[in-house]
Parts: C-alpha cells; sequence; structure tokens
C-alpha cells in the first residue's frame, strides 16, 4: 500500500509520498552522490548494464537496493504503487522490482520525460519479477508516479505492458489503475483506444484505494492554493470524517479504515516512511522527510545534498516504531504526541524557511548538522 501524489502549485511542482510496508521494516533516508558507470550494476535481483548515476536522496527499506521514493540533483521525484492486474507476477522469475526501477530513475533520468523512457525501456527489456517483501513471497506490478518542475506522468504497468499520461497540473496515484482510455503512451501491444482499466484484476475490491484516492486528489485540486504544510496534513489523514487526531477505525464493509496514513497491522500494512518534495526550476530542491508513520513522525526538512544524518540510522526508525505501537496500543494519545512533535516541527519549518531565504550554504549545512538535537530531545522526552 502507498500514496502518491504531485500538484503545480505556481512555478513549483510538490511532490509527496507515504510508503505503506510491513510494520517492523524498517526504512532509511540516504544520500547517493553521482558516479561513474561500472560494466554492470546488480539490482535486488538482477545484475544489467550500468550507466553514470545522478546524484539523489531516497527512502530505502534496508534490506532492498532499490528506493520507496526519491528526488535526484536534477529536482527529478519519483514514486511507485503496487498494483493488481491480470497478470500474474508470481509466474515470472525474479527480474525488476518497482522500488528498483524507482533508483534506477533516480539514477538515471534528468526530466519526466527521460523517466518514462527509463521505466518503459527496462520494463520492455527486463520485466518484472521477485518478491518485494522482506517475509513472505509476493511478487507484484508497480504504477509510478514522476514529477519535474515542468510536469510529469503516470506510467501503470502489467508485467512487461504499459501506459502512461502526463499529470498536468497534478495527479495521485494509489494502489489500483487509474488510467482508463485517457493514456498518450503506451507499450506496443496496447491497441489505440484501449481502456487500461481492463487490465484490472476485479477480485481485488477497489475499496482499498478509493478512500484514500479521495483525499488525494482532494489536495491536488487545490491546484495553486497547495502549499507544503497542506501535504504534510493529506500524508497524516486518518480518514475524512476523523479528527487528526483520532487513529483510523476499524476497515469497515468499503475499506475506509485503509486510510493515507496506514495503521493497518493485521494487513502488514503500516506507513513505515513519507517525504516531501518542493521541485522549482532553476533552484535545488528542497525536502522533507520523516521515519515511520507521518502523525507520530516529524518531517525533518533538508536541501540535498545536506540531510541530516541521522534520517540514515535505522535506530532512529525503530524509536519512532516504538512510539507509534504505543500510541497503537493505547499507552499514548496521538493528541499528546503532536502537542509535543508538532511544536518541534513547526520550528524546524520555520528555521528552514529562514535558511532557504538566505542562500547560503553554510547556514543549510550548520542547520541540518543540528536538525536531528531537538527532533531527539522530543523523543527522549517521550520515552523513546
Amino acid at each position: 500500500m502507498c500514496d502518491t501524489l504531485c500538484v503545480r502549485s505556481g512555478d513549483t511542482m510538490l511532490f509527496a509520498k507515504n510508503s505503506d510496508r510491513h510494520p517492523d521494516e524498517a526504512q532509511v533516508v540516504e544520500w547517493h552522490p553521482a558516479r561513474a558507470a561500472r560494466a554492470e550494476v546488480r539490482t535486488q535481483y538482477l545484475t544489467i548494464t550500468d550507466h553514470d548515476a545522478y546524484a539523489f536522496v531516497g527512502s530505502r527499506p534496508t534490506w532492498l537496493w532499490g528506493a520507496e521514493h526519491g528526488v535526484n540533483e536534477h529536482g527529478l521525484a519519483v514514486g511507485n504503487e503496487k498494483i493488481w492486474t491480470v497478470e500474474r507476477p508470481s509466474a515470472d522469475p525474479p527480474a525488476l522490482l518497482g522500488m528498483d526501477l524507482v533508483r534506477l530513475v533516480l539514477e538515471r533520468a534528468r526530466t519526466a520525460d527521460e523517466a518514462l523512457d527509463v521505466v518503459t525501456t527496462l520494463v520492455e527489456r527486463c520485466g518484472q519479477g521477485g518478491t518485494g517483501e522482506p517475509n513472505r513471497n509476493e511478487p507484484y506490478f508497480s504504477s509510478f508516479l514522476v514529477a519535474d518542475p515542468g510536469g510529469g506522468y503516470v506510467i501503470e504497468t502489467s508485467d512487461r505492458t504499459w501506459a502512461a499520461r502526463p499529470v498536468g497540473n497534478g495527479a495521485a496515484i494509489s494502489n489500483r489503475v487509474t488510467l482508463t482510455t485517457d493514456w498518450t503512451r503506451a507499450s506496443p501491444d496496447v491497441p489505440p483506444g484501449t481502456d487500461f482499466d481492463g487490465l484490472r484484476w476485479p477480485r481485488i475490491p477497489t475499496g482499498i484505494a478509493d478512500h484514500r484516492l479521495a483525499v488525494t486528489r482532494a489536495t491536488v485540486a487545490r491546484g495553486e492554493a497547495a502549499t507544503v504544510r497542506e501535504l504534510a496534513e493529506t500524508m497524516r489523514n486518518h480518514g475524512p470524517a476523523r479528527p487528526p487526531t483520532a487513529l483510523p477505525g476499524s476497515p469497515g464493509p468499503d475499506w475506509e479504515g485503509f486510510t493515507v496514513c496506514m495503521h493497518r497491522r493485521e494487513s502488514r500494512a503500516q506507513t513505515t516512511a513519507s517525504m516531501l518534495a518542493e521541485l522549482r526550476a532553476g533552484s535545488a530542491p528542497r525536502v522533507w522527510t520523516c521515519l515511520g508513520n507521518p502523525c507520530t513522525s516529524v518531517y525533518v526538512p533538508g536541501f540535498p545534498p545536506d540531510l541530516a544524518p541521522q534520517l540514515a540510522d535505522a535506530q532512529q526508525w525503530q524509536r519512532f516504531a516504538r512510539l507509534r505501537d504505543r500510541v497503537e496500543g493505547g499507552l499514548d494519545a496521538l493528541s499528546d504526541v503532536r502537542g509535543v512533535l508538532g511544536g518541534v516541527e513547526a520550528d524546524l519549518w520555520a528555521t528552514a524557511d529562514d535558511v532557504f531565504a538566505s542562500g547560503r550554504r553554510s547556514q543549510v549545512a550548520d542547520f541540518t548538522r543540528g536538525a536531528w538535537a531537538p527532533v531527539d530531545a522530543a523523543l527522549h522526552r517521550l520515552g523513546v
């Protein structure tokens, strides 16, 4: 489970993704410097020809080579979603994972147009296969949202088949096929006029994704009025009928308990990382990253390559996981936790805005070196 969106706000493209994975699967945020091509590169299951790699910040489950989402030095952002189609991924041999493709896009593409070519060429040439889950054999196909300051694409795949459409001024994707006949480019095996939704596996209820899509699409509909702070609120959403400090309810007959900020331990689906990004032409991207569920975490501002180094420490992720478990178990009230973490986040964001406005690299480095100290103090105050 995951949710990804982008929305144009003035001359800026805003991007956000929640990564929903196994509740106990640590995910870290890392800066990968640019590097020259080697002869080959080993992805999770497949060895492929290497290319020069651009620098990027990526959020990675610690056992995987690939990334769930990220932004590269050119201001290109990408995230992927698990989708169910009529093709059976369990019948395919291990090949590329959706997370491999996210990382390869970040390494090889400068723009959304190039990202579309990277994804589709690799899907057609190498295929998809192999489990993307740490404790069970569950292969799946992926959809992708790629965005740069000038635009982006929704890309949906089924095995080596794919279709894509431009995002225009914004788009949102989740865990279902969303393209119909509105695609503008597709693989050779998709005839003109094909309804791509015909590839959706009908046994999977769309309610798993539809309630979340209603929330993220409402944010996209804000258009130029949308802000990064609104994206953070969207990523923390526990259902449109629930206050921000209430956890999601039961799954319900129509899956309304499957929310953007995911808390479904019984389904092995929990938000384990989240990222917000501001993509602006002629300017380095800004990012705000959090470890674990956004509701029990802090979006720490960063100015790639300058990031708080503690974001790459799985032990820090575990602290937020313990806090999440206490809130879900009723030992701590979410309102009390947000009362502590919300103030820390607000102060960090205000300081980061001042640093960004100054344009001084020395202030950026000083900020990111010290950004974790108030987060650490807040976690100690909360007993984790």
